[in-house]
């Protein structure tokens, strides 16, 4: 008898936590959603002196644990101190469920590149890197404005208070190979 009331008990609190819902897991990629897709990217000046284009995604990977942003370079004329031959891959992600967003740069020059993630304001982001570390601080910002997003990456050297863009780039959405 004893027995049959502990599964009779049993059974019934399983239905009422089969019944409870379970808490909704907030996305932490919602604010860079904007950023996910196919886009041009031709450059517009900066300190680098470089004339650039091609195309770059961000897409979820990893069953969207991590953003991976993969370009792909179609023209470079620079000067010759500029890496015409330049790959690279950044990824975005956060270190542990409900923690702040991060990202990682590496490119084939042996860069590596920690940011901090911040989204100011919605179509915005931007990737900080740790003034605290050696060397110079980076910032990668991505804005969405209609249906362009434009992309700049600026660098402070150390003991300066303003950043010097390096490259700035716009572009608008790709679509099956084809801008859009």
């Amino acid at each position: 008898m004893t027995i049959k009331l502990i599964t009779a008990a049993f059974i019934f609190n399983c239905a009422l936590l089969a019944q409870t819902a379970a808490p909704e897991r907030k996305d932490p990629f919602q604010p860079l959603q904007f950023l996910i897709g196919t886009w041009e990217a031709k450059s517009e000046g900066g300190s680098a002196g470089a004339t650039t284009s091609g195309a770059y995604s961000f897409a979820q990977e990893l069953r969207n644990h991590v953003i991976a942003r993969h370009t792909t370079p179609e023209s470079c004329k620079g000067p010759n101190d500029f890496d015409c031959g330049h790959d690279d891959i950044f990824y975005i992600y956060t270190e542990f469920a409900g923690g702040p967003l991060k990202a990682v740069y590496f490119d084939n020059e042996g860069h590596v590149i920690y940011y901090d993630v911040s989204t100011p304001n919605a179509g915005t982001a931007v990737f900080l890197s740790d003034s605290s570390r050696p060397g110079p601080q980076f910032r990668l910002s991505y804005e969405l404005k209609g249906s362009t997003m434009y992309g700049e990456f600026g660098i402070r050297a150390p003991g300066q208070t303003e950043f010097k863009t390096y490259l700035r780039w716009s572009g608008g959405r790709k679509l099956a190979g084809k801008s859009a």
